[in-house]
């Protein structure tokens, strides 16, 4: 039951691990149980094993220190733990530190399964603690998992239900922390300031959440949701960057349109600064910040989901008048890559003259008519956007924006990468747009006089019966685990997986989204808007009190009996005492009985029989040494915890007591 407990509460932590170091923390914990099962392990073996695990764990996390590699020590040392674990004192120890393992989790993963594995832990861990204090007090006749005993754990936490209530809902909260832990030494998949045509494969496949998006009003088409995230202008032959320089001047002139959108946009934790918006935002919202060609950065890394309202607008004119050093920016490429993209680009300048849009017209068309989209791609070489536009002519969204400035710059047109998502699924259960890191994606915008920057998606161009296989078949339930499993039909996943992310959305609006702002507004129902911080500290501290309160009262009044056998008796007399026949401090066994006898006659018998019996072992002086007077002692102990006095006049009756 120790070590069960142990490993229940590793579970939820080794789920957030890297999988290599999970299965090397799994694998220890059992290696160590097996090597110590019978006898201790010496201790120079146990010192070289705990060496060797703590060296495996940071060569595999890179010597990097971080909230991972921290997390994976700990793991590893509750894994290693076992091997010195020989009496109740270490159990206890063991117990007490594998308590650990729960609660960094959360740092790692604050959702609501991560939650459920840890309270089923935390459980776990008190029904054995009770299960150890019952042993080391002579009892071990009871199961380790009963009734009496969950119910002893479930008063615990009913003792301690509403402290904890008033801490997380009423403890002033900072609107950013005074201290933190080192980022996570893993990056999370998601959108970054760089790109490599074919690298985003693996991200493709990712159908975990990316954002979800809440619309307040007109809501736009599923075609034109565009995602804008990093802009991408530098390409040295193999791979696209966004230049940091351009994060610190103001953003490009802007004219919108009228008809815009107001959204709230909830993002997923991916430790970096980059944002994303809908097309194009308005203005930054607090706590962010538009670079000159609208990429949008949060001032803080993302480490935490996050909540940003925002409001959007398809621009009408997008920085038409354009600095020379942007515009010889978005026309720069390397020297000695792609000769035949640059000799094609030449011979449409040449033919189109100074028709810009004719170019790009052309392009687009050419792409409808020739080209097809696939996730199947081999290996690029030097000339990428050569072997693209003429030998491979298929790839996905990396291959045709890449390729596609690449084209626009060899004919003097200013273009650049827009990498972001696009479209989204409808919850039809939250009403909300969910976004996963599977619909990342990347576009072109080319500068055209008069107009601006233009979006332009030659992906989009290609021909729906040409793409061979993705976006259609990105729905929820269309592929992943379930799929896998067989013929799961997608009709029935695809409502599994919407509940589910319901149930996370509504988990991070009500638990993780619970933040300062909200915090101050929490007493708006009662008819006051807002808390200043001393009325906040006030209202907790009385809280807190009233919490500390309840809990010495009810510790007070369930104070627990050490004595099994005492305990039983004790309860006993609590029974009759709700019938008024409780006995008195001062009253002995035989005193007691023979007032029920006057009071209450048709008790007596078996009243009488419990209290011999009770008196017999506690006072007779005997020791128990053997088995039989073990037994005798728990019997004794099951008949008091069963015996129930009569409320009518029937006599009681003994269990088991012939008559």
């Amino acid at each position: 039951m120790v070590l069960a407990s142990a490993a229940l509460c590793l579970l939820p932590l080794l789920l957030q691990l890297p999988m290599r170091i999970a299965v090397l923390v799994a694998m220890t914990a059992v290696l160590m149980t097996t090597l110590s099962w019978r006898r201790p392990l010496p201790g120079l073996l146990r010192l070289l094993l705990v060496l060797s695990l703590i060296v495996a764990v940071l060569v595999m996390s890179g010597f990097s220190i971080g909230r991972d590699t921290g997390c994976a020590l700990l793991a590893a040392m509750i894994a290693a733990k076992p091997a010195e674990t020989h009496r109740l004192r270490d159990a206890r120890s063991l117990l007490g530190f594998s308590l650990f393992a729960p609660f960094a989790t959360f740092l790692l993963d604050q959702g609501p399964l991560s939650l459920a594995f840890g309270l089923l832990a935390s459980v776990a861990v008190l029904v054995t603690l009770q299960q150890l204090a019952d042993l080391e007090a002579g009892d071990p006749g009871t199961p380790a998992i009963s009734w009496r005993r969950l119910a002893g754990v479930g008063r615990l936490l009913l003792v301690g239900l509403p402290l904890a209530l008033a801490a997380f809902w009423l403890f002033p909260r900072l609107a950013s922390p005074l201290w933190g832990v080192p980022e996570r030494t893993v990056a999370r998949p998601g959108l970054s300031d760089s790109m490599r045509p074919g690298e985003w494969i693996d991200l493709m496949a990712d159908d975990t959440p990316a954002l979800r998006v809440k619309f307040f009003g007109p809501t736009p088409p599923t075609s034109q949701m565009y995602w804008r995230g990093p802009v991408l202008w530098d390409f040295d032959g193999r791979e696209w960057t966004q230049p940091r320089w351009l994060q610190g001047t103001p953003p490009a002139r802007v004219e919108s349109r009228a008809a815009g959108w107001d959204y709230e946009i909830e993002i997923e934790p991916t430790d970096r600064q980059l944002l994303v918006s809908l097309d194009l935002l308005r203005t930054a919202p607090d706590g962010s910040r538009l670079a000159v060609d609208h990429s949008l950065f949060s001032h803080r890394p993302l480490t935490s989901l996050t909540r940003w309202r925002m409001q959007s607008a398809p621009p009408a004119h997008y920085d038409a008048d354009i600095y020379r050093t942007l515009r010889q920016r978005a026309l720069s490429l390397p020297e000695g890559y792609n000769p035949r993209t640059q000799a094609l680009a030449r011979q449409w300048r040449e033919e189109a003259g100074d028709d810009d849009a004719a170019i790009v017209q052309r392009a687009m068309d050419w792409i409808t008519r020739e080209f097809a989209y696939t996730l199947s791609t081999p290996l690029p070489g030097r000339h990428t956007a050569d072997e693209f536009l003429f030998d491979h002519k298929e790839g996905f969204c990396e291959h045709f924006s890449s390729a596609f400035v690449v084209l626009m710059r060899s004919a003097g047109i200013p273009a650049r990468v827009v990498t972001g998502y696009t479209g989204g699924y409808y919850n039809r259960l939250g009403s909300y747009w969910l976004v996963r890191r599977s619909d990342a994606h990347a576009w072109a915008e080319v500068w055209l006089p008069g107009r601006g920057w233009v979006r332009t998606d030659p992906t989009a161009a290609v021909a729906p019966e040409r793409i061979y296989d993705t976006l259609a078949d990105r729905a929820p339930g269309a592929g992943g685990l379930l799929a896998a499993w067989g013929n799961v039909p997608p009709g029935l996943i695809t409502p599994v997986l919407e509940f589910t992310d319901w149930m996370r959305h509504g988990w991070n609006d009500f638990v993780l989204g619970f933040d300062a702002e909200r915090q101050r507004h929490i007493l708006r129902p009662f008819g006051i808007d807002r808390l200043q911080p001393a009325q906040m500290i006030g209202l907790f501290a009385l809280a807190a009190a009233f919490a500390l309160l309840w809990m010495a009262w009810l510790s007070r009044r369930s104070e627990r009996e050490r004595d099994p056998l005492l305990r039983a008796w004790h309860r006993l007399g609590r029974r009759y005492a709700r019938l008024g026949l409780g006995r008195e401090p001062h009253e002995t066994a035989g005193d007691w009985v023979a007032r029920i006898a006057r009071i209450r006659p048709d008790l007596e018998p078996a009243l009488s029989e419990l209290s011999h019996r009770f008196t017999e072992w506690r006072y007779a002086g005997g020791q128990i040494t053997g088995q039989q007077e073990q037994a005798g002692l728990q019997a004794l102990i099951r008949t008091l915890r069963r015996h129930r006095p009569a409320r009518s006049s029937n006599p009681a009756r003994i269990p088991g007591e012939r008559r």
